[in-house]
């Protein structure tokens, strides 16, 4: 989502060291697990640069996946900078377990090896962020649960919230959106497949609390608890409504614009949360979710969007057991509370270069005393163009533009109505103050215009689909037509991969098949949720389009293959190029002659995965097709691979800039 604008390039500079970073050059050991959004595309790739990979960020150690989101059960894994595969024997194997798995381990290594030397962790689960995998067993403990309907479950939640003292009494719960509908509105059949959506959600969500259970546990029994500082940060910018109204089993298709139909969906009901769907909980739930709040995540404007639950817990230095604090703070105070309780000064410099000053405020005062007054006096917040001001009490807030489940459009800036709000006296923000304190919504607006201009927010840009447009950010590929790999070529990102989408190209093989014959993957690109992939299978060449998961467009050669050196090739004529979504077809080769032809009638236009890979040889993390499993290897030998897509003109590859357009949630 970057912009040429500084604050906005998603570069991070080496001016603002990772807190790891300054911990490693004080002799901490350091390791992170589990997910790392952190890493631009273009940079994810085995020729590096590997600056901005944990590894780069003062990481001693890294086990986890590169992006916004993965499937949990076909993880495109990395072990520092190696690709490294799940295993493809284990159907239970699980990415929240694995990491959790990995951690314990490493600790209990660190520790064996020098004891002395203490440890930093950043741990970060893929959960519970879409698709939401997890056991059946954990899902089905939620049957029934949630047959009250989302309304119901916001007042719970609120009624527990205050049982527990986590918010003021007086809250109020906020009405429910006109853009959502409710629960009462909906058909027994939706009801079914939503109530099943959000039981595997909750399903989800005690499976990493327990992993994280069993990690602190572990911390336990080897002594090191009482003197570990454990900050749990909870959730995801707020709820995500990124599901659509209905919810949906393949996430990049939704995030594409694309909706999932309700009776096709429950055909699939027992298998949501397994690793044949990249399923995703429809906005109610979210809605839900965010109680007592009004928005969700991507909303700056509202708590729903921004405000999470926060957990510090330190048996030697807080004495206040399950104490509630209710002073102001940001995530950036995170990184200088660590540095205050580690007794670790702010860097001027870090492995040479010269800092910018920490932005933010130590929490460290709020440990022994709960009335402290908070130090967090103002706080801005902005995403796409939805943005707040917090100041001494008060928030003012702007909701700008389109609802957060839609993927394109904008507003005029110059229509956009903001709110006020007493959160001292209104927790969840249910009382607008806007129309009765005219001048302390001036105040605030002007002041959020000055902290705008002072932590490069602006210009304020409310650009969604444009923002993501691949074409827009650096790219090794730029220019180029004509690729050449050889064997053993794995886990090339997608978005380092050539772009084969909508356009004429042609995928050809050098290979040599032994006189006993072979079989397995020649090329592919993608995984279960969809992608392309040339293959070879009871001896025959077999060319395959996964659409979504829902579709597969097969066409297979009339001959078997023979024993013997053979140039192979498919060749992809697409009806119309630059076309989104184009169909087209298949011609497949044996040297110069044809051996099979036919035709897909749609294809997946944008990416087709979140972070599944190009491979030469093998299918690697989820199968493209539904008719092997990865790895599915190449038993013969492949002498190279090529891909062309010469024939693709500037005006067709130009043409494409529309469709990447639209992919703004797939990068998100």
């Amino acid at each position: 989502m970057a912009t040429g604008f500084p604050g906005y390039d998603a570069l991070w500079p080496k001016e603002s060291a990772c807190v790891a970073e300054i911990l490693k050059g004080h002799y901490y050991s350091t390791a992170a697990f589990g997910k790392w959004h952190n890493t631009p595309d273009h940079e994810l790739s085995a020729a590096g640069p590997f600056d901005r990979w944990p590894v780069g960020k003062g990481f001693d150690y890294w086990y986890g996946f590169q992006g916004g989101e993965s499937s949990q059960w076909h993880t495109p894994l990395f072990e520092d900078t190696a690709p490294v595969e799940p295993p493809h024997d284990n159907p239970k194997w699980h990415f929240s377990e694995a990491i959790t798995d990995k951690a314990i381990g490493w600790i209990g290594q660190q520790k064996a090896a020098a004891p002395e030397i203490p440890f930093f962790i950043y741990f970060a689960p893929g959960a519970c962020h879409a698709p939401h995998h997890v056991h059946k067993e954990w899902a089905d403990k939620y049957k029934g649960k949630f047959s009250h309907g989302w309304d119901r479950q916001r007042e719970i939640a609120l009624e527990n919230q205050k049982k527990l003292g986590l918010v003021p009494e007086n809250t109020k719960l906020t009405p429910r959106p006109d853009s959502i509908p409710s629960w009462d509105s909906c058909s027994a059949d939706e009801k079914r497949l939503y109530e099943r959506l959000q039981e595997v959600f909750a399903g989800f969500l005690e499976h990493i609390d327990a992993q994280i259970g069993r990690l602190v546990d572990s911390i336990e029994k080897m002594g090191l608890r009482d003197d570990t500082m454990i900050i749990y940060i909870v959730g995801d910018n707020g709820p995500s409504a990124e599901g659509s109204l209905n919810g949906t089993l393949n996430n990049m298709k939704t995030q594409l614009g694309l909706k999932d139909d309700v009776q096709s969906m429950l055909r699939h009901i027992d298998e949501i949360g397994g690793p044949l769907h990249e399923n995703h909980y429809p906005v109610g739930w979210c809605w839900a979710g965010s109680s007592p709040f009004q928005w969700m995540k991507q909303v700056a404007s509202h708590f729903g969007g921004t405000r999470n639950g926060l957990v510090i817990s330190w048996p030697k230095r807080i004495s206040d057991h399950g104490g509630i604090r209710s002073q102001f703070h940001h995530i950036i105070d995170i990184a200088p509370t660590i540095l205050e309780v580690a007794g670790i000064p702010e860097p001027g410099e870090v492995n040479g270069v010269l800092q910018k000053p920490i932005e933010g405020i130590s929490m460290a005062y709020t440990f022994t005393d709960k009335e402290a007054k908070g130090k967090r006096i103002t706080q801005y917040f902005e995403m796409l163009g939805n943005r707040a001001i917090y100041h001494e009490g008060w928030v003012a807030g702007c909701l700008h533009g389109r609802l957060p489940w839609e993927t394109a459009g904008g507003a005029s800036f110059d229509k956009d109505i903001w709110e006020l709000y007493n959160i001292e006296e209104d927790f969840s923000q249910a009382n607008d103050l806007a129309d009765k304190e005219p001048k302390k919504l001036r105040e605030m607006q002007d002041r959020f215009m000055k902290e705008a201009e002072k932590y490069n927010v602006l210009p304020l840009d409310d650009r969604f689909a444009q923002r993501a447009d691949p074409s827009l950010r650096p790219s090794h590929l730029r220019g180029k037509t004509k690729f050449v790999y050889p064997a053993g070529t794995i886990r090339i990102g997608e978005r380092s991969s050539p772009n084969t989408k909508n356009v004429h190209h042609t995928l050809a093989a050098e290979v040599e098949i032994p006189e006993t014959g072979a079989e397995g993957v020649i090329v592919c690109c993608g995984g279960l949720s969809g992608g392309f992939t040339l293959f070879i299978k009871d001896d025959k060449l077999h060319w395959e389009h996964n659409y979504y998961n829902e579709i597969h467009y097969r066409v297979s050669s009339t001959e078997k293959i023979p024993p013997g050196h053979h140039i192979l090739s498919a060749e992809i004529k697409v009806d119309k190029q630059g076309k989104f979504g184009t169909g087209g077809n298949v011609i497949l080769r044996l040297g110069e002659k044809e051996i099979g032809e036919g035709r897909f009638e749609q294809q997946i236009a944008g990416f087709f995965t979140a972070n599944e890979s190009f491979d030469v040889g093998c299918d690697t993390c989820s199968p493209v097709s539904d008719i092997y499993e990865s790895p599915f290897a190449f038993t013969g030998e492949i002498i190279k691979v090529m891909v062309d897509v010469s024939e693709a003109t500037f005006e067709d590859l130009a043409a494409q800039h529309e469709i990447r357009a639209r992919l703004a949630m797939a990068i998100q």
